[in-house]
């Protein structure tokens, strides 16, 4: 789905992206959250993700953003708020391939230069992400919380300290 020569695009989501990014969302968190979230006890919340994300784009505090290849599929999404990322994610066909890595380039990108510090939330069983994030530079700083969808489980805190972006600096 994403090769070398298929440069990422990048842009704001809009709400006509809405009902194709929940498919590749529950797609890869069905697989890749199944240790987390048992289908057979926790099904995928479609109803209230899909709600969120209207919920989301409509509010002008929040920036949503999607990836998407040359032909307009969308591949990845990403959303912050402040200096936080709320929500990151690949549609599974394109994992392994380093589309991650274009997006996160692509999202930390967005944050404003005086933002020196970015954060997010990563569920405590979800390796495979922490291990992105880590590789990514981010470090766990020791807060932990419970996500508000059954069965509740734990999210780690993650930091990324951003270099001196200020103008002119």
């Amino acid at each position: 789905m994403h090769g070398s020569d298929d440069c990422l695009q990048f842009r704001r989501a809009v709400a006509a992206d809405l009902e194709e990014l929940v498919a590749f969302q529950e797609e890869a968190a069905v697989v890749g959250l199944a240790n987390i979230f048992p289908q057979d006890q926790h099904p995928f919340p479609r109803a209230a993700i899909l709600a969120r994300w209207r919920e989301e784009i409509a509010n002008p505090g929040i920036a949503v953003y999607v990836s998407s290849t040359s032909d307009n599929q969308l591949t990845g999404f990403a959303a912050r708020r402040g200096d936080e990322v709320l929500h990151f994610g690949t549609a599974l066909a394109t994992w392994g391939s380093g589309m991650a890595s274009e997006l996160h380039e692509a999202l930390v990108a967005t944050f404003p230069p005086e933002v020196g510090r970015i954060r997010l939330l990563v569920f405590k069983e979800n390796h495979r992400a922490r291990r992105f994030w880590e590789k990514h530079g981010w470090e766990a700083t020791g807060e932990r919380m419970r996500s508000t969808y059954p069965p509740y489980a734990v999210l780690l805190r993650y930091e990324l300290m951003l270099a001196d972006r200020t103008p002119g600096s």
